[in-house]
């Protein structure tokens, strides 16, 4: 329910933005570039640039939702909390001669971690003796009568009422902050109201993240320091990739330039293609073990078919009127393959290396959950273990800065390296 709530949202912020942010600026702002000329945007890269604004207000918006349902002290608004403090109500119990009593249970509702005292109560004058229980936060617990009022379950006395309404086995009642329901076998179960945020189990407040991250950076996890986490991480993914590349890219020429090369490795190249590297971690750990070679030879493996196809793709896209013009002025062979084959395939390449290394860090760390000493993936996993919950998701986020990160600079290369892409 709290997700579907979150999506709704989500989605209505995106579109109040996108509302807003464009009818702003149409009012302030006045396009004079090149791009506020073209009239036809489809299928053209370089008519549609990020939004920064968007951009800001996608990120802005995610923090304010994480914040909000987890009750953050970083956010102005929240979500509805869950119950805490003290509530009661009341159940009505039947013995065997029909003879009913009315008692009452005092529930004390805290957060999980903290000291709560026993909430002390008047048992009462009847048969039907009054309780209290404490209850954490966003669980449930079952009230125990038997041990309690006089009458039990062995001597016929049963539970018909709570609040004043009709229970039956298996089902259920609203109280005032909570819910009552039945057990098959005639036993009482409280359930707090929950509210919409997030329990801290599931998704911990931003503060809370912030605090392990600052924690684990002075003293380190698992014997191994932060730094020393996503460095061995972060080398596995470079290695395995630049040995992907080093053999992908010669393979896919000869594949785009030699049918004899193109026949031969085309079944091996689309066969593998579609195999997920998660599923050749088994196959590597009995070839290679559970040490370096075999995480580099993984990563090797979820480059090599990706950068094999991009550097077949590059060479099959250059346009034969470019390889003739260059003929017809008298280049010879390994001069089109210098300044017409390679230029004009560049660009597909890099588009190729930007997924490959994303597959690889996404690889890697799965790598790593299955057998490492050292790693993001290992943290995460030894982290999920214990459910420290804060710990994973900061795992995440600093995997997801530094893939981001990585993109970022390919692409700073691919435009300082091929500023012809996307100029025919």
């Amino acid at each position: 329910m709290t997700g579907l709530i979150l999506l709704l949202i989500y989605v209505v912020i995106f579109a109040l933005g996108f509302i807003v942010v464009k009818q702003v600026s149409k009012r302030l702002i006045k396009r004079v570039d090149y791009t506020a000329l073209k009239t036809v945007t489809f299928g053209d890269e370089s008519a549609v640039t990020a939004d920064r604004s968007a951009s800001v207000i996608s990120i802005v918006t995610l923090f304010l939702l994480w914040g909000a349902f987890t009750g953050s002290i970083l956010t102005p608004i929240h979500a509805p909390p869950p119950f805490i403090g003290d509530t009661t109500f009341e159940y009505t119990a039947e013995n065997a001669e029909g003879s009913r009593d009315t008692a009452t249970v005092l529930v004390r509702v805290f957060r999980v971690g903290e000291d709560v005292e026993t909430p002390e109560i008047d048992p009462g004058d009847g048969w039907a003796k009054n309780d209290a229980i404490e209850i954490g936060a966003w669980r449930s617990k079952l009230i125990k009568t038997d041990g309690n009022d006089e009458f039990d379950k062995a001597a016929g006395a049963r539970i018909v009422e709570v609040d004043g309404q009709p229970i039956l086995p298996g089902g259920e009642v609203k109280a005032a902050d909570g819910r009552v329901t039945m057990t098959p076998k005639g036993t009482l179960n409280f359930i707090p109201a929950k509210g919409l945020q997030m329990e801290p189990i599931w998704l911990p407040a931003p503060e809370a993240v912030w605090g392990r991250f600052i924690d684990i950076i002075s003293d380190g996890y698992q014997n191994y320091g932060l730094l020393e986490h996503l460095g061995y991480s972060l080398f596995r993914v470079i290695a395995g990739f630049i040995f992907g590349a080093l053999v992908g890219i010669p393979l896919g020429y000869a594949m785009g330039l030699s049918n004899w090369f193109r026949g031969w490795f085309d079944p091996i190249v689309e066969f593998m293609r579609p195999v997920p590297p998660l599923a050749l971690i088994p196959l590597v750990i009995i070839w290679a073990g559970i040490g370096e070679t075999g995480k580099i030879i993984l990563l090797f493996l979820a480059a090599l078919w990706i950068m094999t196809i991009a550097a077949r793709a590059g060479v099959s896209g250059v346009q034969i009127s470019k390889v003739h013009a260059a003929f017809s002025l008298g280049a010879s062979p390994s001069q089109i393959m210098r300044h017409v084959i390679v230029p004009n395939s560049l660009p597909e390449i890099f588009t190729g290396a930007r997924v490959a290394m994303g597959v690889c860090w996404g690889t890697v760390v799965a790598a790593e959950l299955v057998a490492a000493e050292v790693g993001a993936g290992m943290m995460i996993m030894v982290a999920s273990k214990f459910q420290l919950t804060d710990i994973v998701i900061m795992g995440i986020i600093l995997i997801g800065v530094i893939g981001y990160g990585i993109d970022i600079l390919m692409r700073m290369a691919e435009k300082r390296l091929v500023p012809w892409k996307g100029r025919g």
